[in-house]
């Protein structure tokens, strides 16, 4: 009888220890994933640091067009301020054709060019997409492959972690 109590006994140690484990693994899940974005930016951070090389895809370039050049600078001073970007350059006049509503439009536009971490596209969308005058407006995005370290660097830091 003493060996199905030993038994027993040993069976519940393990099924507690089970718990634990599986518990602790269930919170390092949950703060894995809550913590995804800054995870991700400290990987990024470490792998450059070690092997002094980009991670490719971490920053982006978006393609934004505007009516105007005072509405490019309103909705880039406004990205900017929102901390959402390291930089915009602001091109003046590119020449447009596109189709609308069935037909050719050729029109002249101001292209502005938003650089940020790939982590902040959806807010950058987000952001135009409420205060542009355009029903649609452009908006494209294109993932960095490679670049000056330094300036990727500088782009991290001047673009907080979500």
């Amino acid at each position: 009888m003493e060996w199905l109590f030993q038994r027993c006994h040993k069976e519940a140690a393990f099924h507690s220890v089970f718990r634990s484990v599986l518990l602790m693994s269930c919170v390092l899940l949950v703060l894995s994933v809550s913590m995804y974005p800054g995870l991700w930016s400290i990987g990024v951070q470490l792998h450059s640091a070690f092997t002094g090389s980009y991670v490719p895809g971490h920053h982006s370039v978006l393609l934004v067009n505007s009516p105007n050049e005072q509405t490019a600078k309103d909705i880039g001073r406004a990205i900017m301020e929102r901390r959402l970007a390291a930089s915009i350059n602001i091109l003046s006049r590119i020449s447009t054709m596109f189709y609308w509503k069935g037909e050719i439009q050729d029109s002249s536009e101001i292209l502005m060019l938003v650089k940020t971490k790939t982590s902040r596209i959806q807010q950058v969308i987000d952001y135009v997409r409420s205060v542009h005058p355009y029903a649609n407006p452009e908006v494209l995005s294109f993932p960095v492959k490679d670049g000056s370290l330094a300036y990727m660097r500088w782009m991290d830091e001047a673009i907080p972690d979500d």
